[in-house]
């Protein structure tokens, strides 16, 4: 038997130090600590791949919260019970002690764990898809208000215009027009269609 620990974080840019500062004193060795710094939105993860794939029976894995472990109302559930059921590994969840498999496993204490666990997953679902919705309401405010997402505008050279026009008359082929202008073709036609609709060019 083993004691593991799963971290995660939903982006490289966020610390992991209060979820490991959290576990320090269960003296969990080092190999036995796996971190994730991606979304919470399923369980196709690195970490929690190369975990899963570790874990035997009898073996005690601790997360933080339920939201570190996912923010998937079903997949939090699936993954629950095929941790905990079908592979006999115990969760202990440091925020929540109703949540240890290793306690109260008579029929009450089961009822019990399983009601946190299903309106813990749902809460952290839900604040998932609030995120989601608060990310969406301020890209459009900020569109709304002229800003610019995505990488800024290629500038033209200042002879866009002419080797347009000698490329209208037959005089340059377009992989020449993209090569004189430094532009990929994609953008290259994208320009074009904005800069008046031009026969050939859909």
């Amino acid at each position: 038997m083993a004691d593991y620990f799963y971290v995660r974080v939903s982006s490289a840019d966020q610390s992991e130090d209060r979820q490991l500062l959290a576990v320090g004193g269960l003296k969990i060795p080092e190999e036995h600590i796996f971190i994730d710094k991606v979304s919470g939105k399923d369980f196709e993860r690195p970490a929690y791949k190369a975990l899963t794939g570790k874990l035997l029976h009898g073996d005690l894995l601790y997360i933080m919260s339920i939201d570190r472990l996912g923010r998937n109302y079903n997949e939090i559930q699936d993954q629950w019970r095929i941790l905990t059921k079908e592979r006999g590994v115990d969760i202990a969840v440091i925020d929540m002690p109703l949540l240890d498999t290793r306690l109260n496993k008579d029929l009450m204490g089961t009822f019990i764990a399983d009601l946190a666990l299903q309106i813990l997953s749902f809460v952290a679902h839900s604040e998932r898809d609030m995120i989601r919705k608060r990310q969406a309401e301020g890209i459009a405010a900020a569109k709304a208000r002229g800003v610019r997402f995505g990488r800024p505008a290629k500038k033209l050279p200042e002879n866009f215009n002419k080797l347009v026009r000698q490329w209208e008359r037959g005089n340059l082929m377009t992989i020449e027009l993209a090569e004189q202008t430094g532009l990929p073709e994609t953008t290259l036609y994208r320009r074009l269609r904005e800069r008046r609709p031009v026969k050939g060019v859909k």
